[in-house]
């Protein structure tokens, strides 16, 4: 996993050219703001107990509810001595019966839903590192079959010790990169000294069997020695029983996994191979439909299968490694094997390779020539035609097999006559708004009231489906609603619009995303996962972005702010057009922030979106015309929903509300300030006159009024310095964004026949008079 993010983002990792800092600082903000949830303080806890979570993120004001991916883990606030939710402080209670994994972690805010951070759950005991642990001296003690969570010191190596037994397997396993974090760690066990016995550099698992009773050290740090907050990581030390694989700790999944498992297979592989199995005198015979489970172990391993096939079969082979989670990329070659006496000959049939992305991807991991987001995978999926009868030979290993040496690279094979199916998954559209946009942005389905958001939707096709995709959301909030523009037959990309109603009222809902099809004259219905970046990485260049599956789809409204415009068709109905004939559709724009001057160019999601023609609206204008030319667009007669798009800037003013609480607040304190110092002044004078008897008692009194005074005088500070930042926050700020219409929904109708021709009846000819025979 780690390794295929770093090779999908190379071009990105190599970029030359940054922004001066002047250039930074005058640079237009992209996106209006999202909610984004950045860490959690610790990162998971132990199944059946409760947990003290500190969070922290960007955008979240009026945090009111921390939720997960599943009903087994609950949150509620900590509340202070008065009662009160103490800011971004939650008691997380999981269930004694949460299953051992990673679940997605939200709040809700003024803005909505957050993006997600993972919370991992485990079955042994967590501990969260509470001072620095830099020397090896300051080492912190770690039991065994325990889990620490902690955030990597900057430049520096943190050290942890624990004992060892003599020849009592154990294993260390340092997640970062499948939970979240930003840390590329280097982990090593070390002796007593310091001195290193194991390394790992890559991310996996150290499997280490003392020689000798005694202590024992881990040391941790960063590939680049960076650190902070959203350099986390969780340490684990458990023993291994057995001579098994060490366990690693579960992780969140990548894009590529969205095509895996496919429909109905079982979760266990009936089939394991049988080593050796990697020389043709050792190969596993197997009969055809297979599944079974394997492992690229040791270092080098080719696992070698055989079977029988006949003329005219044709096989369908899969193999799921890479989407289990690995740092591996399987390939697979099938060979013909005829043999004369003695003598083998194997003629090659087939080599499959990678499974390959649907859609062309970004050039460099931001810039939206194409999505950043792989769907493809190292993975195999392929079909293998038999021209022949006779035996065959199928070779799978992992391509980068020959420098790992790890027991837990395993791998599913399938080989399976066609089952025609697909997987879907789709992410928020971020294109490229401008020249120098660098940005890969995590964005939560939290809708402004009026505003539409576009998602792309993406089909790996299985075994040769080739035909429509329908898309469709459930689950919805109130005031939202959500509009499919199909896959076409032959297609793999479609869009999801999902749009709020200018009067929408705040709300929260999981909703479900899905898309169904005509399979072998059955309708089937698949779900579709969401993606997102784990990070808003704001300048691409200089921070490689970072995709993931979400494990939800939670959709919030709000109407703390609301979209700076409305674009709609001018009535909410289906637009009805002739085949061959041209269809006008008047549009209407709702402007609600300032804009730049200048005009909204707006192109088409949808079916047919390259033939509609663009529509120029002038900002302010109150609508436009979409003209569709259904004669050039050789439009067949259908019904067809497409939505507008184009980007502008406009003045956003983040959280103006928050100028008036402030005001509030200040004015409260001054108002406080200035009473508590005239008392003390007053206090003051009567002190000064006071007689002898009275002098004690008011010296104590007028030491509790200057008390007083002062924490006034520091509430007063604080109020202040929050209007500051309050204002400063809402000043006007030129923000570019994608603007999405509303659906548009088309009927276009077949054109009436032509009438038939009519012509005028030909004159009669007249009819000759017979002459009377005569008579004989």
């Amino acid at each position: 996993m780690l390794l295929r993010k770093f090779k999908t983002a190379l071009p990105c990792a190599l970029g030359l050219v940054t922004l001066s800092i002047p250039a930074m600082l005058n640079a237009q903000q992209v996106c209006l703001p999202s909610p984004r949830l950045l860490t959690t303080m610790p990162m998971g806890g132990q199944a059946g107990t409760n947990v003290e979570v500190t969070l922290t993120g960007e955008n979240l004001e009026d945090i009111s509810a921390l939720t997960f991916s599943t009903p087994k883990i609950t949150a509620k606030p900590v509340l202070d001595a008065a009662g009160k939710p103490v800011e971004s402080k939650f008691t997380v209670t999981i269930a004694e019966d949460a299953p051992v994994g990673v679940y997605d972690a939200r709040v809700t805010s003024r803005l909505g839903v957050s993006s997600a951070r993972a919370f991992s759950v485990s079955k042994v005991q967590e501990l969260t590192r509470s001072k620095p642990n830099t020397t090896l001296e300051t080492a912190m003690a770690l039991p065994t079959n325990a889990i620490c969570n902690a955030t990597m010191t900057a430049k520096a190596v943190d050290y942890y010790s624990f004992q060892a037994a003599k020849g009592k397997r154990v294993a260390v396993d340092c997640a970062a990169v499948g939970i979240d974090s930003k840390l590329r760690p280097v982990v090593i066990i070390a002796d007593a000294q310091g001195r290193d016995l194991l390394v790992n550099r890559t991310g996996g698992v150290l499997d280490f069997t003392p020689k000798e009773d005694g202590n024992c050290i881990i040391k941790v740090h960063a590939l680049t020695f960076k650190g902070g907050a959203d350099h986390f990581y969780r340490l684990s030390l458990v023993d291994v029983p057995g001579d098994g694989p060490a366990p690693r700790q579960p992780a969140t999944q990548m894009v590529s996994a969205m095509s895996w498992p496919p429909q109905g297979l079982a979760e266990t592989a009936p089939s394991k191979e049988t080593e050796p199995n990697n020389l043709p005198a050792q190969v596993q015979k197997i009969t055809l439909p297979y599944d079974g489970a394997g492992s690229f172990f040791p270092a080098a391993d080719v696992d070698t299968y055989e079977f029988a096939a006949k003329k005219g079969e044709v096989w369908w082979v899969e193999v799921a490694s890479e989407r289990l989670g690995l740092d591996t990329d399987p390939f697979v070659l099938v060979q013909r094997v005829t043999k004369d006496g003695e003598k083998e000959t194997l003629t090659d049939v087939a080599e499959l390779y990678d499974i390959a992305s649907p859609m062309k991807l970004s050039t460099n991991g931001y810039s939206y020539d194409g999505p950043p987001y792989d769907a493809g995978s190292p993975d195999v999926l392929g079909k293998v035609e038999i021209k022949e009868d006779g035996v065959y030979r199928l070779a799978v290993r992992d391509l980068f097999g020959g420098t790992r040496n790890e027991p837990g690279n395993t791998y599913r094979l399938l080989v399976r006559q066609a089952s025609p199916d697909f997987s879907l998954a789709s992410w928020a559209v971020h294109m490229t708004l401008r020249n120098g946009d660098r940005n890969a942005l995590s964005k939560p389905i939290a809708l402004r009231a009026g505003a539409s958001v576009a998602f792309e939707v993406v089909a790996v096709r299985r075994d040769g489906f080739d035909g429509d995709i329908e898309l469709e959301m459930k689950n919805l909030p109130p005031g939202v609603t959500a509009t499919g523009l199909k896959i076409p037959a032959g297609k793999v990309q479609g869009m999801m619009i999902i749009s709020a109603d200018a009067d929408a009222k705040p709300a929260f809902s999981v909703a479900e995303m899905m898309g169904s099809a005509e399979i072998n004259g059955a309708k089937v219905t698949r779900p579709c996962r969401v993606a997102s970046m784990e990070w808003a990485s704001k300048d691409g260049k200089q921070e490689i972005p970072s995709p993931r599956l979400m494990a939800d789809v939670p959709v919030s409204v709000t109407d703390s702010e609301v979209a700076p415009v409305t674009i709609a068709a001018a009535e909410e109905k289906v637009w009805e057009g002739t085949a061959g004939q041209t269809l006008k559709i008047p549009l209407k724009a709702t402007w609600r922030n300032e804009f730049t001057d200048g005009v909204l160019k707006l192109k088409a999601y949808g079916t047919p979106p390259n033939s509609v023609k663009e529509v120029d609206l002038p900002i302010k204008a109150a609508g436009a015309e979409l003209v569709l030319d259904l004669a050039a667009m050789k439009t067949a007669p259908g019904d067809y929903t497409i939505a507008l798009y184009g980007s502008a800037v406009s003045k956003h003013r983040y959280n103006p509300e928050g100028v008036k609480l402030a005001e509030v607040e200040q004015k409260k304190a001054q108002q406080e300030l200035a009473s508590l110092t005239a008392s003390t002044k007053k206090l003051t004078d009567e002190a000064s006159n006071a007689p002898a008897d009275k002098k004690t008692e008011m010296a104590s009194a007028l030491k509790a009024a200057t008390e007083k005074q002062k924490q006034a005088e520091a509430t007063m500070t604080q109020a202040s310095t929050r209007m500051k930042a309050a204002t400063t926050t809402a000043t006007p700020k030129d923000t570019v964004d994608i603007i999405v219409s509303r659906p548009i929904r088309i009927s276009v109708k077949a054109a009436a026949p032509a009438p038939a021709p009519v012509h005028s009846p030909a004159a009669t000819p007249a009819t000759p008079a017979v002459a009377a025979s005569p008579k004989a």
